[in-house]
């Protein structure tokens, strides 16, 4: 008789999470030898192989499968039943991950959905097993762990793939350079020796960075003590909001404070905006009140993550840049 997937795996299924760190760990970071692997840009999703149905759900427990029919196809048909997989679910175009192409899906018709399916198939990135033949294996050690998955993986062909991993520091140092140019966010650093805790930051992540020349056009807060500020690049001859930055601490804001000055004329900015025109995945909805300035130059440092027209994360201020104009700042990013 078919497999099920055990009493224990039934959704809502918690999933181990990574713990920001500034840099590639050194040795010893955490028990065992450490493993290396691409941080995927796209939708974190674990599969619930049944013998009747395939089931995809996101880590808050959304159910994905009618967004990602061609994944839930490969996987009805190469995946046994009784096997709960890890992963993320990926969209490759011009050589990139395209994470707003996996975002259009979920705002996009069934008729229309269809016709994106043909035109940017997702794939599927499996780097973890959580059961197999219907036994849950979250507490065996991720190396075993790893072993069943790629004896699961071994027939598999396209959309589904196991992602890399490697225990040799420089060719993950590598991947770490190299690999943020395809969309890549970074590595994600995991214990030989651990077992699947489902809810814990049991793993570590650290992401690429690019420092970035925008314009600063507002701030949150007083002019003279800003807490954060608000940025924008030019895209169609007009200066749009593209993200905030993390939290200044008080002498940040103190120093940035010098080089502020009320804005001169009119501002192409209003003075308050949504909460999702600086993060358009907050769950917050109430209105965000803008201090206006008038336009600067900053240096900021951002992560891989561009949604097309908006940092997808904070920025970080680094410096300001009085030396620039803002007419001298381009869009450095690929845009839609």
């Amino acid at each position: 008789m078919a497999e099920s997937v055990p009493r224990s795996l039934q959704p809502p299924v918690a999933l181990a999470l990574a713990k920001a760190v500034e840099a590639i760990p050194p040795a010893g970071a955490l028990p065992g030898e450490l493993i290396f692997e691409p941080k995927w840009d796209g939708w974190r999703a674990y599969a619930l192989v049944r013998a009747e149905e395939v089931l995809l759900f996101s880590r808050q427990g959304k159910d994905l499968s009618r967004y990602l029919p061609e994944l839930v196809s490969a996987l009805t048909q190469q995946a046994p039943p009784g096997c709960v997989i890890d992963g993320e679910a990926v969209v490759w175009s011009k050589g990139r991950l395209d994470f707003e192409a996996l975002q259009r899906r979920l705002v996009t018709s069934k008729a229309g959905l269809a016709g994106m399916v043909q035109e940017l198939p997702a794939s599927y990135v499996a780097f973890d097993l959580l059961a197999v033949a219907g036994h849950d294996i979250r507490e065996v050690v991720w190396s075993r762990r790893r072993e069943l998955l790629e004896e699961l993986a071994r027939t598999w062909v396209p959309p589904l793939n196991l992602s890399p991993v490697t225990t040799d520091r420089e060719l993950a140092e590598q991947w770490f350079r190299d690999l943020p140019s395809t969309g890549v966010e970074g590595l994600v650093i995991k214990s030989s020796v651990q077992s699947y805790i489902g809810g814990k930051r049991i793993w570590l992540k650290v992401k690429s960075r690019r420092s970035v020349d925008v314009v600063l056009a507002a701030v949150i807060g007083p002019r003279t003590q800003p807490r954060a500020v608000v940025v924008g690049l030019p895209f169609d001859g007009r200066l749009r909001i593209v993200g905030r930055s993390t939290p200044l601490p008080a002498h940040a804001g103190r120093d940035l404070a010098m080089h502020l000055r009320a804005p001169r004329g009119d501002h192409p900015w209003p003075e308050e905006i949504t909460e999702s025109m600086l993060d358009r995945f907050s769950k917050e909805r109430g209105p965000v009140h803008l201090t206006l300035v008038e336009p600067v130059v900053v240096e900021v440092s951002a992560d891989v993550a561009w949604s097309g027209r908006s940092f997808r994360h904070p920025v970080r201020l680094l410096r300001v840049r009085p030396e620039l104009h803002p007419d001298e700042v381009s869009t450095p990013f690929d845009t839609p």
